[in-house]
């Protein structure tokens, strides 16, 4: 069992915090346009979640200076303040986080219709069941505009994860850290198993709403390609956490708070049950798949072979994590919960690469790796 630790006041002030970690990604309000000729500049778009839409973008790496422009972590620190806009621009204010650092701003003529906390009914268009999300329209509904005024050649999609309750699992684990001092992986395994079905049918129809948006808008099938992707782990197995299991320090100082047993279950277990099944939709409808369970390998939070910027370290794509801290509730707020355990700047660029790779292939499903010791431009494939 894990061991009782006394909890520090940071420890308290992050638990007062962690019951909301939400996926997220962004839209733009739009209406279908009538069927007509491919025509217009070309573009290539990104639609889903907050592991798409760029959330948590605003970060290069982890510290924990509260203050200032956190060890020159916070890319939204003006000199005398905190502009969230500079990076998430007007999307910060309805909380769909799309960040100029987002995966698909990578490519030449990048449009970003994620919205964070999507769910695959945000996906599809409002006359099928859709859903509008943070005041936009289902992102179906929003690519058929796109779709009418331009020539899409790459729809990159990221979805899934908040229809298997991905952020309720997060914070039922660190719940399960911070205060019942108990493991949460066979409560949230049972969670996810119940939920799987349903949540890749709802994947599938995703593709389906996609290309029948296509269709009306005058696509032909061979036009564009559609490429589904998957998940990457935010934290490390547990022999490799530089911080050790009681104590503490997983919480305090290094924003990781789970127990080994359930780092393992999430790292070798959760994420590549996930990226397995996507894979099998992708396989089903015929789409490209892009697998990032191992993306940020190393560069996870907590990993030994990564590490805070600290006042006498600046962060650094080579050293600091590619992910965002569980950092709920500081005394100085630094930014938003729901930021929490999504890749950050570094790993958004690291995404780009793999995306910007995956493009020049317009067959076949690869897999996307980082080179240890390197920065983005280490990203590469490797063929599934």
């Amino acid at each position: 069992m894990p061991e009782r630790c006394h909890r520090t006041s940071r420890t308290k002030r992050l638990l007062a915090a962690v019951l909301a970690l939400p996926l997220v990604a962004a839209g733009l309000l739009a209406v279908a346009a009538p069927a007509q000729a491919v025509t217009g500049p070309v573009v290539r778009v990104s639609m889903g979640d907050s592991y798409i839409s760029g959330e948590a973008g605003r970060w290069k790496g982890n510290s924990d200076t509260t203050g200032g422009s956190r060890d020159g972590t916070d890319r939204a620190w003006t000199g005398s303040g905190y502009d969230p806009a500079t990076v998430y621009g007007s999307t910060y204010a309805s909380g769909c986080d799309r960040s100029d650092s987002a995966e698909i701003n990578s490519l030449a003529g990048a449009v970003d219709l994620a919205c964070s906390g999507a769910t695959t009914a945000n996906v599809f268009r409002a006359g099928n069941g859709g859903q509008s999300l943070k005041g936009e329209a289902p992102q179906a509904d929003q690519l058929a505009s796109v779709a009418a005024n331009n020539t899409v050649k790459l729809i990159t999609l990221s979805i899934g994860g908040n229809d298997l309750g991905f952020s309720d699992v997060i914070s039922t684990c660190v719940k399960d850290y911070l205060i019942w001092y108990s493991y949460c992986h066979t409560s949230q395994q049972s969670v996810i198993d119940s939920r799987m079905s349903a949540a890749m049918a709802g994947v599938g129809k995703s593709i389906d709403e996609i290309r029948a948006v296509m269709t009306a808008d005058g696509y032909a099938p061979g036009d564009y390609r559609i490429v589904l992707q998957s998940y990457p782990s935010p934290i490390p197995r547990s022999t490799e956490m530089r911080y050790p299991e009681s104590g503490w320090s997983r919480a305090s100082t290094g924003g990781c708070p789970f127990w080994n047993g359930d780092a393992d279950w999430a790292r070798d277990s959760m994420v590549p049950q996930i990226s397995n099944a996507l894979a099998g939709v992708a396989a089903t409808k015929g789409v490209q798949f892009m697998d990032l369970r191992d993306m940020l390998q190393g560069r996870e939070v907590c990993a030994k072979t990564s590490s805070l910027a600290t006042p006498g370290t600046a962060p650094s794509a080579t050293t600091s994590e590619w992910a965002r801290f569980v950092d709920a509730g500081l005394s100085s707020s630094q930014g938003t919960v729901q930021e929490s355990m999504h890749p950050n700047y570094y790993g958004e660029l690291a995404l780009g690469s793999c995306l910007t790779l995956l493009n020049t292939h317009p067959t076949g499903n690869y897999s996307c790796r980082n080179t240890a010791g390197r920065d983005s431009g280490g990203m590469y494939l490797t063929t599934k």
